[in-house]
């Protein structure tokens, strides 16, 4: 305690602290958890970055490298690469955590130096990574809102929006048509609506252009629950 400031206390049965290292075990079992949420965040950002050209491109990421031996200018997500390895590191400290907790015979456990070296070194692996990936990528990370709202223009999911108003069926329509047009939702509704053949679903009144557009006003509505009386399903 003098040492390192920590409060420590004694097992209270030290006999069996000897023979079952599950408490090890548990807590490498909860960083290799924290290393799975955090391969599945870096691979989202991977994704989500990934083009300019030919991929999502809805992030963009810090440069921290001159970039790509074969795209020049290319932003590579190298701190995202560099989180996944380390967590593939720490997955494996705890496999091995996994494999000397069981080996243990009878009264005693002699597998105890690799559990607490690959502890250790699963701790420092993860803080280390996780404070660069904080500080090198992900406050540093910009939003490319006009090929966000690019992609969530052309998504045909939209017309969930307009269904509680023209009806399943034709919102059905409305989708294969939009496809094989290649042409927005909202494009073709606003269509339809000025050659007066998007009728309410209840009444059979014309629909008119300007509902269309009340509806498509605030995109960001859409991600919220309860739009236009629809529930989340």
């Amino acid at each position: 305690m003098d040492r390192t400031g920590l409060h420590l206390e004694t097992s209270d049965d030290l006999f069996e602290s000897m023979q079952s290292m599950a408490d090890m075990a548990d807590f490498s079992a909860s960083l290799r958890t924290l290393a799975i949420t955090l391969v599945r965040i870096a691979n989202d950002f991977r994704l989500l970055s990934s083009g300019p050209a030919t991929g999502l491109d809805e992030i963009r990421l810090p440069a921290v490298q001159p970039g790509s031996s074969i795209m020049p200018g290319k932003v590579n997500p190298v701190m995202a690469e560099m989180l996944n390895m380390a967590m593939f590191h720490v997955m494996g400290c705890d496999t091995t955590i996994c494999l000397a907790a069981q080996a243990g015979q009878l009264e005693l456990n002699v597998m105890m130096p690799i559990i607490a070296h690959n502890l250790f070194e699963s701790m420092q692996v993860m803080i280390g990574s996780i404070a660069a990936f904080t500080q090198y990528c992900v406050v540093g990370i910009r939003a490319n809102r006009g090929k966000a709202e690019g992609w969530l223009a052309r998504n045909t999911i939209l017309v969930t929006a307009l269904n509680p108003i023209i009806g399943y069926a034709v919102g059905a329509a409305l989708v294969k048509e939009a496809l094989a047009r290649d042409i927005t939702i909202q494009e073709l509704a606003l269509e339809k609506a000025r050659l007066g053949v998007l009728r309410h679903r209840t009444t059979g009144v014309e629909i008119s252009p300007e509902e269309i557009e009340a509806v498509f006003k605030d995109l960001r509505k859409f991600t919220e629950g309860g739009l236009l009386g629809m529930g989340s399903g």
